[in-house]
């Protein structure tokens, strides 16, 4: 065989890889999508990873002949490695795609507002990153393994695997802490995306949950980035574990003269018509009684997640002190003088000693 017809069958078998994959393609999209869900994600994401494994398997098949002597083991050694990682790269798109269709199926529809989807979705795609390191593991292992020097030393190694394992335990224990704290977290149901948390003294929601670091979106669009190994040593609040409906609070200290009952049929009011209100609870009790001429009154509302018990709170404490400053001005808070008068006095009909309290003013309203 001469050398140019070498080269044309290279070519030739170009082609007919490209055209192989090609013609998957066009069958995946054209006759299959409508029967086959899968083929979808499948032609989106392996496109491009199949184009390039065809056509390095072919190079490494018919490349190395058609080189000079000199260069033959180089080739081979280096289109090895190729091929291994355009293979690598395609598994990895599967994976990916076969996940993305099940992901699509978990939160489609009204099920993506459901806790059981979240945790879903959340234990898929660590699993889908877990597996994406294992294939990328074995992959550079077996790079590794097309030197001869690597294989020479594997028996070594595979003989030594005891005392390896327990250096490489050593080394990577903050890393494989890591990992197996994201497994405990996505499969105990501990956290899950999108759940509200709260994290030293920060409430936000959980945007990303991966190997090593849960991301929060804080409420002022920052990001808090924190070991996944700190949620499983460290108590944290999870607002949506069981579900993402919330009871807010509203205090309020109003002076001894304000009409409760008037000011509870108010708020009832005004909460029954609220759009946030999710129907389930209101209540308004007076829940102190203190020393400086004031009650304290809490207002109780519930609503579907935090965002709205967030708005809703705000409402109500802002119609509260519309309510009270229009019509019940004399409930607002105030603090008020003694004066007090020497019996001189009371018998000389004196006006008397102003006597203030340290840190009272007259009286306002």
């Amino acid at each position: 065989m001469t050398l140019a017809i070498g080269w044309l069958l290279l070519g030739l078998g170009i082609a007919v890889a490209v055209g192989a994959v090609a013609l998957v393609r066009w069958l995946l999209t054209r006759m299959w999508n409508r029967r086959w869900p899968i083929a979808g994600p499948l032609v989106q994401r392996c496109t491009m990873p199949a184009y390039v494994a065809a056509v390095i398997s072919v190079c490494n098949l018919g490349l190395p002949p058609l080189l000079p002597e000199g260069l033959h083991g180089i080739a081979q050694r280096v289109l090895a490695m190729a091929m291994i990682g355009g293979l690598t790269w395609l598994l990895v798109a599967v994976a990916y795609a076969l996940t993305d269709q099940l992901l699509q199926h978990i939160t489609n529809g009204d099920a993506a507002a459901t806790r059981r989807a979240r945790r879903l979705e959340t234990q898929v795609k660590l699993l889908r990153r877990v597996t994406t390191v294992g294939i990328v593991i074995l992959a550079v292992a077996a790079m590794l393994f097309t030197f001869p020097s690597v294989q020479t030393l594997g028996a070594g190694l595979l003989a030594s695997a005891g005392l390896i394992g327990i250096v490489a335990g050593v080394a990577a224990q903050s890393t494989l802490g890591n990992l197996f704290a994201g497994l405990q977290l996505a499969f105990s149901d501990a956290m899950r995306l999108g759940d509200t948390v709260v994290v030293n003294g920060e409430l936000g929601t959980v945007e990303e949950l991966s190997l090593t670091n849960v991301v929060l979106r804080i409420w002022d669009e920052r990001r808090m980035v924190l070991p996944v190994s700190y949620f499983t040593t460290t108590p944290f609040e999870n607002w949506t574990k069981h579900g993402t409906q919330l009871t807010g609070t509203v205090f309020l200290r109003v002076d001894w003269e304000a009409p409760v009952r008037e000011i509870r049929g108010a708020v009832g009011e005004f909460v029954e018509q609220h759009p946030l209100w999710d129907g389930r609870n209101w209540s308004l009790v007076v829940t102190d009684v203190l020393d400086n001429g004031m009650v304290e009154l809490r207002v109780l509302v519930t609503a579907a997640d935090s965002d709205a018990a967030w708005d809703l709170r705000c409402a109500v404490r802002e119609f509260l002190i519309d309510h009270l400053r229009e019509q019940h001005p004399e409930s607002l808070p105030r603090n008020r003088t003694e004066f007090e008068l020497t019996n001189l006095e009371l018998e000389q009909g004196g006006a008397g000693e102003d006597v203030r309290r340290p840190g009272h003013d007259a009286a306002r309203g």
